[in-house]
């Protein structure tokens, strides 16, 4: 199961990823070898995980969409939980005829 995960930075950003196993990837950015972002802004620490999906491809695009964010609405679904995204998401997937067409 692909989970999508928000760490916090220690200069107060957010940065945000899909990962099968959350814990390891957060301290694969804590150890200095996660994303290239997280890597001078060190430590990072999970604030939100949620579980999207089985398909890498539906995750990819959940975490795409989340990251266009502006930074207020994504601590605002940090607050309520990632699945409260999540759900607006797959809406958004079930209208995008791109998405389902594979365009």
């Amino acid at each position: 199961m692909w989970h999508i995960y928000v760490v916090e930075c220690c200069d107060g950003s957010l940065y945000c990823g899909i990962s099968k196993d959350v814990q390891s990837r957060v301290q694969k950015h804590n150890s200095g070898k996660g994303a290239k972002y997280t890597r001078s802004r060190l430590p990072v620490k999970l604030v939100a995980s949620a579980p999207v999906s089985e398909s890498k491809s539906l995750a990819l695009k959940a975490e795409y969409r989340f990251k266009k964010l502006h930074k207020s609405k994504k601590i605002v679904y940090i607050r309520v939980g990632l699945e409260n995204f999540l759900s607006q998401n797959a809406v958004m997937d079930a209208h995008d005829p791109g998405i389902n067409s594979g365009a």
